[in-house]
């Protein structure tokens, strides 16, 4: 949008300069060329007005439009349903080794065999556990993004950087925040 505002604000200027060397020509005055000066530094001040504003509304903006919403809601889908199928995954896993450690057939070595068989179950329990945190958490933000208060900071009221939703989906702080919270401030 503000690259069609600069064609704009750029052919005017170029209207401008075209017209006023055109009247240069005809009565041979250097004055038009002071007013062509004029009025190009005028079109100038008001596109950097035009900017400062729209990059003033950008850090005041209450929330995502619908359109940027969809967008992330999109990305949160995808991510969510990669984790279910992690899950899945850790799931089968998990019945695996369980269902390979009770075989009694071989005796001799199930001493070594029974600490690993644990330890691996413990590591995939906690895989599972942190993924069905994971999957809470974007099904949290998908309820957010149907509030449309997606990407709202809950301790300071801010969008939330556009990199950091991409980064993190579920975020609901800051970066401001989240580095005040872990300093303890």
């Amino acid at each position: 949008m503000a690259v069609k505002k600069k064609k704009v604000v750029k052919r005017k200027v170029k209207k401008v300069k075209t017209a006023a060397r055109k009247e240069v020509k005809k009565s041979g005055k250097s004055e038009s060329v002071n007013k062509t000066n004029k009025i190009t530094a005028k079109f100038k001040k008001v596109a950097a007005k035009r900017k400062t504003e729209s990059a003033r509304n950008a850090r005041t903006q209450t929330r995502y439009s619908d359109k940027e919403l969809q967008e992330f809601k999109q990305l949160i889908m995808e991510k969510l349903e990669a984790s279910r199928k992690e899950l899945k995954y850790l799931h089968e896993q998990i019945n695996r080794t369980a269902e390979l450690g009770s075989d009694d057939s071989d005796t001799k070595f199930s001493g070594l065999e029974d600490g690993t068989g644990t330890s691996e179950r413990e590591y995939l329990s906690q895989m599972a556990s942190r993924q069905i945190q994971y999957i809470d958490h974007l099904e949290k933000a998908l309820v957010r993004i149907a509030n449309k208060t997606y990407g709202i900071c809950r301790v300071t009221g801010k969008l939330i950087s556009k990199e950091r939703l991409r980064a993190v989906p579920h975020a609901t702080l800051s970066i401001e925040a989240k580095k005040a919270q872990s300093a303890g401030v």
